[in-house]
This record gives C-alpha cells, sequence and structure tokens, in this order.
C-alpha cells in the first residue's frame, strides 16, 4: 500500500484542458497511478472578471475531457471547494505524493491561491511539480534572448495523449456532470446566446477549417467586423482555455505552410498563415508582461501616470458603454456583438477601450473588468497588458485613438454591421449613416428614428473630447521625469525584436508591433 501511494500523482488541470501535448499528465502516467483533478473554486468564480458565459464554455469543456479520460480508464474528478481544502482531502484519502500541473499566467486571485497551494504542499510533504504551457517564462530576469526560447518551445516535440490511465480503486469517481449551477455560484444568467462551444473537439475543427479554408482572408479580413469573424482563426478561446496547445497550433499552421509552398494560387492563404504565426509570437509577449509585473492587473504599467485618469471617473459615461447608448453607431453595435457572441476582433476592441479612455476619459481598471466578463476568450495576461497599452499608461507605446466615426467609414462603408446589431440604423438614410446625430428633425421624423430616443445622443462632442483627451496625455508624457521612467519599463516589458525578426521561419515580410492584434 505505501509502495503505491509513493507512485501516485494528482494531475491539476487547470487552464490546460486537454490530454494531448498535456506535459503533467504525461509524466503522472509514466510514474504509475493518477487522479485527474478540476477544482470549482467559488472564490474564483466571486471575482469581477468572472461570469457565466466562462463558466458555460469550461462546463462543456470538463464534461468533454471526463468521457475523453472515461474511455482511457479513468476519469476528473471535479470537486467544489478551495484549492487546499480540496487537496487536503485529497491527501487525507490518497496519500498522494506529487502535484503536477502547469504554470499559469492568471489573475491575482490565481497567484495568491497557488502561492497558498506552494504551502500547503511544503507543510503536507506533497511535491508540486509545474511545467510552462506557452512560450512564457516564470521568473525571467530580462527579455534578452526570449524571442528564441519562444521558438525553441514551438519546436519541440508534442507529447502524445496517454494510451491508458490508472486511477486508484480506492477512490470514488465524482461525476462531472453534478457542476455546479451557475446561480450556485454566484454567477448572473448566461446571456451569451451565440457563443463558441467549448471543448478540444470544437476548437481542432475550428483550427482545421482555418488551416484548409479561412485563412486565406486572414490578411485585410481581419480588420472588419464584417469579415473577421471567417477571416480570423477564431482559435482565442480554445488557447485560452487550454483546449489546445499552443505548440501544437504553431507546428499544425507551419506543416499547412509547407504544404502550400508549391501550391498554385496559395500566395495569399500561405501569407495570411504567417501572418497568423507572428501573432501567436505576440500572444506571449503580452502574457509575459503580467507574468513578469503581476501589479499590472491593477495600477499603471509606468507610475508617472498615476492620478490621470483616477479622479475623473463618470458613471453616465460608464452607464453609456456598458450598455451600447454612446451614440455612436459603430461603438454601439461592436458592444451588442460582444454582448451576444463572446467574441469581438481585435481593431473593434481596440476602438472600445480608446473610446473608452480618451472621449469619455475611463479608468482602463473598471473598463477592463467589464470587458474581461464579456470575452469568451479572456486571457488575463493579454487582457490588462492591452487594457494599458490602449489607454496610453505604459510610457512605452505611441498614443493609439481609434476615431470610431472613421472606423465606420473605414470598415463598414454600407452600414451592414451597424445596421444588423443595431435595430434603428435600418431606418436611418445612408447620408447620415456615420453621424446620424446630426439628422435635421424633419428626416428623424421622415424615417421614425428620433435621437435621444430610439437612437442615443452623443454621450460627449467626439471632436472636442478626444482633443482634450490627447492634450491632457501628451503634457503628461512630456514631463522629464515621465521621460526617465520609460527606459527602466523598456528594460523590462520591451520587444527585443529588430526588424524582420517576428518573421515565422519562411514567413512573409513581417509586420510592426503596433499593427499586430492579439485576438486572433
Amino acid at each position: 500500500m505505501a509502495g503505491t501511494r509513493r507512485e501516485l500523482s494528482v494531475v491539476w488541470f487547470k487552464r490546460d484542458l486537454r490530454l494531448h501535448d498535456h506535459a503533467p499528465l504525461a509524466h503522472g502516467v509514466a510514474r504509475g497511478g493518477v487522479i485527474c483533478l478540476y477544482v470549482i473554486e467559488p472564490s474564483l468564480w466571486a471575482q469581477p472578471d468572472q461570469a457565466a458565459r466562462h463558466y458555460a464554455f469550461l462546463r462543456e469543456c470538463l464534461l468533454e475531457l471526463d468521457d475523453r479520460l472515461r474511455r482511457l480508464g479513468g476519469a476528473l474528478r471535479v470537486e467544489l471547494g478551495e484549492a487546499t481544502q480540496v487537496l487536503a482531502r485529497l491527501h487525507a484519502q490518497t496519500g498522494f505524493d506529487q502535484l503536477l500541473s502547469h504554470e499559469e499566467t492568471g489573475n491575482a486571485h490565481t497567484y495568491a491561491r497557488d502561492r497558498a497551494v506552494a504551502r500547503w504542499c511544503r507543510a503536507a510533504g506533497v511535491q508540486w511539480r509545474e511545467w510552462p504551457q506557452h512560450g512564457v517564462v516564470r521568473a525571467l530576469r530580462g527579455r534578452d534572448g526570449w524571442s528564441e526560447r519562444w521558438r525553441a518551445r514551438m519546436q519541440a516535440p508534442q507529447l502524445a495523449a496517454p494510451a491508458a490511465l490508472h486511477a486508484p480503486a480506492a477512490l470514488a469517481p465524482t461525476p462531472a456532470q453534478r457542476l455546479p449551477r451557475p446561480a450556485e455560484l454566484g454567477l448572473q444568467p448566461q446571456d451569451c446566446v451565440h457563443g463558441q462551444r467549448g471543448g478540444r473537439a470544437a476548437g481542432l475543427r475550428t483550427l482545421e477549417s482555418f488551416l484548409e479554408q479561412r485563412s486565406a482572408g486572414y490578411r485585410g479580413g481581419i480588420s472588419s467586423p464584417l469579415r473577421a469573424p471567417g477571416a480570423c482563426s477564431r482559435l482565442s478561446p480554445y488557447l485560452a482555455w487550454g483546449c489546445l496547445s499552443l505548440r501544437e497550433v504553431v507546428q499544425a499552421t507551419e506543416r499547412r505552410m509547407d504544404e502550400l509552398g508549391g501550391v498554385e494560387h496559395a500566395a495569399r492563404q500561405r501569407q495570411g498563415l504567417g501572418e497568423f504565426v507572428r501573432r501567436l509570437h505576440w500572444h506571449c509577449h503580452f502574457m509575459q508582461k503580467l507574468e513578469s509585473e503581476p501589479a499590472i492587473e491593477f495600477r499603471n504599467m509606468h507610475r508617472g501616470y498615476d492620478g490621470l485618469r483616477e479622479g475623473d471617473w463618470n458613471d453616465a459615461h460608464f452607464a453609456a458603454l456598458v450598455d451600447g447608448r454612446t451614440g455612436w453607431p459603430m461603438v454601439d453595435a461592436c458592444v451588442a456583438m460582444l454582448r451576444e457572441t463572446g467574441w469581438l476582433n481585435f481593431r473593434m476592441r481596440a476602438m472600445l477601450v480608446s473610446v473608452a479612455a480618451y472621449p469619455l476619459w475611463l479608468h482602463w481598471r473598471e473598463v477592463g473588468l467589464w470587458l474581461a466578463r464579456q470575452f469568451l476568450d479572456y486571457e488575463p495576461g493579454i487582457h490588462w497588458s492591452q487594457m494599458q497599452m490602449q489607454s496610453g499608461t505604459t510610457g512605452i507605446n505611441t498614443t493609439r485613438v481609434y476615431n470610431p466615426v472613421k472606423q465606420a467609414r473605414d470598415h463598414d462603408p454600407q452600414g451592414r454591421f451597424v445596421r444588423r446589431w443595431i435595430p434603428a440604423m435600418r431606418q436611418v438614410p445612408d447620408a447620415w449613416l456615420f453621424e446620424p446625430w446630426r439628422m435635421p428633425a424633419q428626416v428623424q421624423q421622415r424615417c421614425g428614428v428620433r435621437i435621444g430616443d430610439e437612437l442615443p445622443a452623443p454621450a460627449v462632442d467626439l471632436e472636442a473630447a478626444t482633443r482634450a483627451a490627447r492634450a491632457r496625455v501628451h503634457a503628461l508624457r512630456a514631463q522629464a521625469p515621465v521621460r526617465a521612467a520609460r527606459a527602466e519599463i523598456l528594460e523590462r516589458h520591451g520587444s527585443r525584436l529588430r526588424p524582420g525578426d517576428a518573421r515565422a521561419k519562411r514567413g512573409a515580410a513581417g509586420a510592426s508591433a503596433r499593427q499586430l492584434s492579439l485576438e486572433f
């Protein structure tokens, strides 16, 4: 009995909901018996960045994972409770001696949770082993050589899913189907009626359709809110929840690029795949920022920007944004789409944050929490880095201000997107499509749409508010102490890429960091 216990491992699944290319699982199976564990933590789901749409996606992932484990002779043990309490109960029952998991770059709550688990393991005499899951490097001393390390990880061989599992017979299984209802976790009713389905099978289908067909529209299509739902890979939720490993996606993409190398008329598709690999590199680059400095979830990356917006919070402006009633049709249509689908292409995400940060002059933290609850593919490392970059508080990035009227003219010139998501816009004549608030009263009466009723008036004067916001940010940026602190931030978080370094092997011409999107 004692010998069996020494060889018993708990594989703790977190945001790595797959069997393929799963180092902790492979190690546990190689050494003996394994208990596959997922912990539903009430304190985690009570955090302000969590939502019922996340839980619905997770539930589908867990049910599929449990089914696959049962086919191998195991099962997924799903426990409700705090991680240390669940581990203590399981340890008392089984005496497991190793806890195996992937590293996680999550929100502050998971960071504190992991430190508590480490303390429990030391006290209980349990060895906790962690493996990297992405290109993020734990305890990184500096960014020099980071890109080379990323490439080495992506080129490493994938680990096959186990052929069979040995689970301890004395431990009664807990059916994954008995998952708590969202209300039991304090979550609001699920409202993401057209969100992507969870699970590895759905992720693999999405990957296949992108590699085989949809990638032909990637270049030039990912900025348009109309074309992006098909042109983008749509793999971001499956990477965020670990249904697919980043390495398998990179390698599958590069294999497809090789296959297309000699195919006539495939240049556009091959170029799209090259662009996609570059964005996967930047995916980890931004996650590394939160890993290296967890505090950027809460405070400005550049502390010289402290106090810039904090004292000017406007509840009415925030409510207009959340309700999709800013008065700028492109913004309000994006909010409607995001609410219903849980997804939005990167340019439109950036526009939402820019509108919040500049003309509405809202601090990024509360806006970021709201968006985190909307995004089905919420990845804390990318999310908080991008919130700060788009809000202009990193101190190292160019000011990014997206004019929602210009974005509408550029990416929805015929109004198909805004008319799909804002029914009242279907009655607005083309002449007033981009600025409907300027419609004369007689035109409003004729088309049956009144500004301030069916369509809201803009929350602020767009041009004046944006100009004033830019001036405040630039005045602060010009101050000597703020300029002086920039070098330290660049040393910790700046890319070391030289022109051309970001190219995927055999890829097409590179793009600047400013142009790269992080949601795929």
